[in-house]
């Protein structure tokens, strides 16, 4: 028997679909624009299974959020089991972003998709302060690698994964408004270049 991609796609569980179709709504379209019928429509679910699955729009946006994060720390790990030193390692941050950049995206690439998230919800919104988890780790995941190239200057280390990380997020906002990953590109060859200078 041959099975279509539509039959797999409705074997899958009621809150991975509910995901997966959030995920390409909120990116395509922006969370506010997003409603949760257009969501259960993609989704083809039932409304009620989206309040079996998620309390709210809002616990579904942050659902939508840490997925993102995860989705990310996915392709961090992938660039990071090829990293043979700490300079390596701090690349690898920047070569994970380039591949989120280069991933197919229904109206192409528009930028961090966390920040454009954030953008929308209110200052203290929970959505928010996931948004905030994911960059602190970014930088802190540059930071450590930086701590095993300069372990007798930690602070030199401390700083300059700041500076990295003001970096890759300069980078993404520009690439996120050009629709290319060039910026990212080029945000790692400066890395590099900085790197090798230390």
């Amino acid at each position: 028997m041959v099975v279509t991609t539509a039959e797999s796609g409705r074997r899958r569980p009621a809150r991975e679909r509910l995901l997966a179709a959030a995920a390409r709504r909120f990116y395509a379209d922006g969370v506010a624009a997003t409603g949760i019928d257009t969501i259960t429509a993609e989704a083809g679910v039932a409304k009620m299974s989206l309040y079996n699955n998620f309390a709210s729009k809002a616990d579904l946006v942050r659902a939508y959020l840490d997925a993102r994060h995860e989705e990310w720390l996915g392709l961090y790990r992938a660039r990071l089991e090829g990293a043979r030193t700490p300079r390596d390692g701090v690349l690898a941050v920047f070569d994970a972003y380039a591949d989120h950049a280069a991933s197919a995206y229904e109206r192409g690439f528009r930028g961090c998709g966390l920040l454009n998230a954030a953008a929308e919800l209110p200052a203290g919104d929970a959505g928010r302060a996931v948004v905030r988890a994911h960059k602190e780790e970014v930088e802190r995941l540059i930071a450590g690698h930086l701590r095993e190239l300069l372990p007798e200057r930690p602070d030199e280390a401390r700083a300059t994964a700041e500076h990295l990380a003001f970096l890759l997020e300069g980078a993404m906002a520009r690439a996120g408004l050009e629709g290319d990953g060039d910026r990212l590109r080029r945000a790692r060859r400066l890395a590099a270049d900085l790197l090798d200078r230390l």
